[in-house]
């Protein structure tokens, strides 16, 4: 058993330590928002934050984990930040199938914490873990710019 500490609350997964938060979150403790992709930590898909940093939770065992703080795509509304980067994402008409968006949203949401102002280079190298098949990337950096114009107000 595993205490994990996800979106301001403690939950109990019956997992083994290696287990990828990935799959914790999806199987154990319901927590569909937050998707696979690809497996190998490559596509972005399954990013969430560890301690505010965005991770890909595929890779990343649930020991890792432990006593450290993970927020999921299902918490983002309940910060200023991540209110922001949605309703630009809403407003920029930023999904297509939608499949990669969780992990987008978070990537972004990490990005402005801790970058206010940040440049095309600075989101380009923010997201460029993060794979759109789709290919709404202008979209994206757009909406991480009107995210940050928000934000700035």
């Amino acid at each position: 058993m595993v205490t994990l500490n996800v979106n301001g609350k403690q939950l109990q997964a019956d997992v083994d330590a290696d287990t990828p938060i990935l799959w914790a979150l999806r199987d154990t403790l319901g927590m569909t928002g937050t998707k696979f992709g690809c497996g190998m930590a490559l596509c972005g898909a399954c990013t969430v934050h560890l301690d505010g940093a965005p991770i890909r939770s595929c890779m990343t065992p649930v020991s890792a984990a432990e006593g450290r703080k993970i927020t999921t795509i299902e918490s983002m509304s309940a910060s200023r930040v991540g209110k922001a980067v949605q309703a630009a994402w809403v407003k920029h008409d930023v999904p297509q199938c939608g499949y990669c968006q969780s992990g987008q949203i978070m990537s972004a949401a990490a990005l402005l914490a801790s970058n206010a102002k940040p440049t095309d280079r600075d989101i380009d190298a923010a997201m460029s873990g993060n794979v759109c098949r789709c290919g709404t990337y202008n979209q994206i950096r757009a909406a991480i710019k009107d995210a940050a114009a928000t934000l700035s107000a």
